[in-house]
């Protein structure tokens, strides 16, 4: 049953948090044939904001309070306030991962707690460079799934995702783009909308395609021939292998160095015949291990994971929502046993008063789905190295000089 789930999740993209339906609960002995779908609601309207989970000038989801405590190895903490940018000179076009707890198999237009919530853990970090826009969509919903799990129908609408952000997308170009650079960013569902969205209407349009500054499309698998940079799941954006790179992909699937994808895992491979999965390190685009400037959540990765204990051996508080931990963590694109995936080092010293421990792993009913990797932590794992890359890749696309922190 667990191996069907992910075949589910596979196609839809994988959640952020993963419901809390114990793994060895059984499906009904003959489910009922699956009744037709709701009625949908009526298609979103972007030109109102309120179709909008985060637009710039207003007070929502990504203007939520980014300020980190910074704990050094020897256990000292400083505070680093979080300031958004004042005149951002680029867009972010962020699309979130699934969330939903709305009861229906897609998901309505009114954000609850758990969009709000994702949003400012995943995006709202990026309007310290970029004014962020973020559109709420009709996706696929944890409910959807938990009926899946137990055996009962399932009534989703797979398309509805996709015509949802292409419409905002459009919307987004006509009323507000201006001519402006734009980085696309997504996580699982998000990134698998959006890597449709691409291919769909972006690559094919030549001047949609001038305005990209580059696509972040992660925990999700992304195509390419084997040795090459493009030609699979996008035929013109090729993977980005430098900083001042622009028109270009960065994507991968985030397992722990020391436990790689087993064999059962959908994350990390692709199914056609001479492709791989793509994985690109933001913090070392050009290939290697690097140190990351990993920023993750105080208190762990959220419901479908463990929670995070004391960060310090004296357990001293920790008053913001975000910690980084400069040098706990390395990563690495690794290709191993037909998977391609970013593989993530926690360069615990036992010596030091700091953990030698993160969490993130999926866990169900009490047990850690190794399939899933580090799917939870795909965005915190390299937070601080997306978000400057993010304006590096800017400034080259706008021709001028880089200046960090400008």
């Amino acid at each position: 049953m667990r191996k069907t789930l992910i075949a589910l999740l596979a196609a839809i993209g994988a959640p952020l948090s993963i419901p809390a339906v114990s793994a060895q609960t059984a499906p009904a002995a003959s489910p009922a044939p699956a009744p037709a779908p709701p009625a949908a609601s009526p298609a979103p309207d972007y030109k109102q904001d309120s179709a909008w989970l985060c637009r710039p000038g207003r007070n929502d989801a990504c203007s939520a309070n980014q300020d980190v405590t910074v704990i050094q190895a020897n256990g000292k903490q400083k505070i680093e306030k979080f300031k958004a940018a004042p005149a951002p000179q680029f867009d972010c076009f962020y699309v979130y991962p699934t969330v939903s707890n709305d009861p229906t198999p897609n998901s309505d237009m009114t954000p609850g707690v758990e969009e709000t919530q994702v949003a400012a853990f995943q995006a709202a970090r990026f309007a310290s460079k970029c004014r962020v826009f973020a559109p709420l969509y009709r996706q696929v919903t944890l409910t959807a799934l938990k009926a899946f799990i137990t055996g009962q129908p399932v009534t989703m609408d797979r398309d509805m995702p996709l015509a949802d952000v292409t419409a905002a997308w459009n919307d987004y170009l006509e009323r507000d783009n201006k001519g402006r650079g734009v980085v696309l960013i997504g996580h699982s569902q998000g990134s698998l909308v959006l890597k449709t969205l691409v291919a769909q209407s972006i690559e094919t349009d030549a001047d949609a395609r001038r305005h990209i500054i580059s696509v972040m499309l992660l925990g999700a698998n992304i195509a390419v021939p084997a040795g090459k940079d493009v030609g699979g799941d996008f035929k013109r954006l090729p993977l980005c292998h430098s900083d001042s790179q622009f028109g270009c992909v960065v994507t991968y699937v985030t397992f722990r160095a020391d436990s790689p994808p087993p064999a059962n895992s959908r994350f990390g491979k692709v199914p056609d015949a001479g492709m791989v999965a793509a994985c690109t390190n933001p913090a070392a685009l050009a290939g290697g291990k690097a140190e990351t400037d990993a920023i993750f959540g105080t208190k762990g990765a959220g419901t479908g994971s463990a929670p995070m204990g004391p960060w310090t051996t004296d357990n001293a508080p920790v008053t913001t929502n975000f910690v980084k931990v400069p040098g706990l963590i390395s990563a690495e694109c690794v290709s191993k046993d037909g998977f391609s995936y970013l593989a993530a080092t926690v360069n615990a010293d036992p010596k030091d008063p700091r953990t030698d421990t993160i969490v993130g792993d999926v866990v169900v009913g009490g047990v850690t789905l190794k399939d899933w990797g580090l799917h939870l932590l795909d965005m915190p794992i390299a937070m601080g190295n997306l978000v400057e890359l993010a304006d590096y890749q800017a400034a080259a696309w706008r021709g001028v000089p880089y200046k960090k922190g400008k």
